[in-house]
């Protein structure tokens, strides 16, 4: 199916499972354990229903919007993705001329495979996204340098101090002990595009990607050490927040605030905002879903700060649903990664075009001639603050 027959995410979604081997196609469509936390973020958008207004002239409306200090063509940023590049030929950079081609942020992983002066190159809004390793000052070298390299916004991951259990990574050998078996050796000859387009264009380009963030193996330190030392850190606290706080200058993000309590301690210590977020269900499969945490941490952030949702985008409406409930923007991961699965940076663009179209024709069918008009009178009873346990 080619792109211009692609009509919504689902339709994208259906060509990167074509063009991916099986196990890549694993790693982003699917989350943890049973995938329930997967499955409840996206019943959460569909449980929730509007009650549109009328007779209102929306003739002129705009999806535009201000997210600290810039101007951008919706409320969205795509979030971190560290295997884009194992999707499509160096896909992060793919990714992030994508997001600047639609005028949205690109939020760089810890674990991406693109330099960060190469992303910021691109001409796209830059965040950078962070993991805290064992080593403070491994991780602080990529604090430094995001702020040197201009990344104005660095969305601090928090929900992470182990993995969660993904069981069909170990199967499909993309966890340790990693390996080819006949079975994935087979996907990758089902899967021509991907082989030639991928895999063999890195053997031929200087080998497959690897995290670029890392120190490399050398005189000083052995691949052992390099391993122990960027391994994730389980001992983080709001004292490493405080000092991160104090170093880095710009807009600071906590992503993975699924509680109150934690919502305001964030603000109290100067973050800028948080994001609610349960890692699109790949951690804890019994969270709760992002959308039902939501209202009560608008409420506790009260106007300190900015707060954006995470997980679950998959329409456009399920960004008009987040903003009606009090988000600020949102962040999509899953649905720009069946993107440039699909086609590179064009696919890319396409996904986010397609979500800022049924974001704009939703605004017109509820009423708003601006996303500040997707307002919680719009929520049809049934998902309240009292349903959300507010």
């Amino acid at each position: 199916m080619a792109l211009s027959r692609c009509f919504n995410i689902e339709d994208v979604r259906r060509v990167a499972a074509r063009r991916l081997p099986k196990g890549l196609f694993n790693f982003v469509d699917r989350a943890t354990e049973d995938d329930l936390a997967r499955d409840r973020n996206r019943q959460a958008f569909r449980d929730l229903t509007f009650l549109p207004r009328t007779l209102v002239d929306v003739a002129a409306r705009s999806t535009e919007t201000e997210l600290f200090g810039k101007r951008h063509a919706m409320p969205l940023a795509v979030a971190p993705a560290g295997p884009a590049g194992l999707f499509w030929y160096r896909g992060e950079l793919e990714l992030a001329k994508a997001a600047a081609r639609a005028n949205v942020p690109f939020t760089l992983s810890t674990y991406s495979t693109t330099t960060m002066a190469d992303i910021a190159a691109t001409g796209a809004t830059v965040w950078q996204q962070l993991y805290f390793w064992k080593d403070r000052a491994l991780t602080y070298g990529i604090v430094d340098r995001a702020r040197e390299l201009g990344f104005g916004v660095l969305v601090v991951t928090v929900d992470t101090a182990v993995l969660g259990q993904r069981e069909y990574l170990q199967r499909d050998r993309l966890m340790p002990p990693w390996g080819p078996t006949l079975a994935s050796c087979a996907e990758m000859l089902l899967h021509p595009q991907w082989l030639a387009g991928v895999a063999l264009r890195y053997l031929a380009t200087g080998g497959l990607p690897r995290v670029v963030n890392m120190p490399q193996p050398g005189q000083d330190l052995t691949a052992e050490e390099i391993a122990s030392r960027t391994s994730l850190c389980q001992s983080v606290t709001w004292d490493d927040i405080a000092r991160l706080r104090e170093r880095w200058p710009h807009k600071l993000l906590l992503k993975g605030i699924m509680r109150e309590e934690e919502a305001e301690r964030a603000f109290a210590l100067g973050c800028d905002g948080v994001v609610v977020s349960n890692h699109g269900g790949r951690n804890l499969d019994s969270a709760a879903s992002t959308l039902d945490a939501l209202p009560r941490i608008v409420a506790a952030a009260g106007g300190k700060g900015s707060v954006l949702l995470d997980s679950g985008i998959r329409r456009g409406s399920d960004i008009a649903k987040a903003l009606a409930l009090g988000a600020h923007a949102v962040l999509a991961g899953r649905a720009p990664l069946y993107g440039v699965a699909a086609g590179g940076e064009a696919g890319a663009y396409h996904v986010l075009s397609l979500l800022q179209s049924e974001l704009d024709r939703t605004m017109a069918l509820t009423g708003c001639r601006s996303v500040a008009e997707l307002t919680r009178d719009l929520i049809a009873e049934g998902r309240t603050e009292t349903d959300h346990g507010a």
